[in-house]
């Protein structure tokens, strides 16, 4: 860690990094979070009967839409053009629920892990929306950076 706070300026004020000299490269970001729920929930996904229909696939697309925003969300993130993204979104017996994870690509001054971290948020969040009629206590769990790459920093992985 040891790095400081770069978003404060020499006054302590918040203020949008300037990356103007970074270099530009490729940068990469992976995130993935899940969605847990009642067994009788997750039987409905997987038979493809949830009231709403096809919920993963409408999940996949509000994951898209929201990394291409996330700099409208997040208020210090620059706006990046993103170069590709995959979102996959896999049952998991063992939650019972499901595994959303989204992968970034872009060439910049800056990394791509708060759109993929916001992609994942967004798709699960949309995968609640969907599903709440039937199991509002469903739970957004374990959002989480798994890894990164480019950059002044270099390959990260948790």
């Amino acid at each position: 860690m040891g790095d400081e706070l770069s978003h404060l300026n020499a006054t302590g004020h918040v203020h949008m990094v300037d990356v103007g000299d970074r270099p530009v490269t490729h940068r990469e970001a992976t995130a993935e979070g899940t969605i847990r729920m009642e067994p009788a929930t997750f039987d409905l996904i997987r038979r493809g009967k949830t009231p709403k229909g096809d919920v993963m696939a409408v999940a996949r697309i509000a994951a898209i839409q929201a990394a291409k925003r996330t700099w409208e969300l997040i208020p210090l993130c620059h706006p990046l053009p993103l170069s590709g993204m995959e979102v996959t979104i896999d049952p998991d017996e063992t939650l019972p629920g499901l595994r959303l994870q989204c992968h970034c690509k872009t060439t910049g001054q800056t990394g791509v892990e708060m759109e993929a971290m916001t992609a994942v948020s967004i798709g699960l969040l949309t995968l609640y929306d969907m599903l709440k009629a039937i199991d509002p206590a469903m739970v957004l769990d374990d959002i989480r950076l798994l890894e990164k790459e480019g950059g002044r920093h270099g390959f990260w992985s948790r």
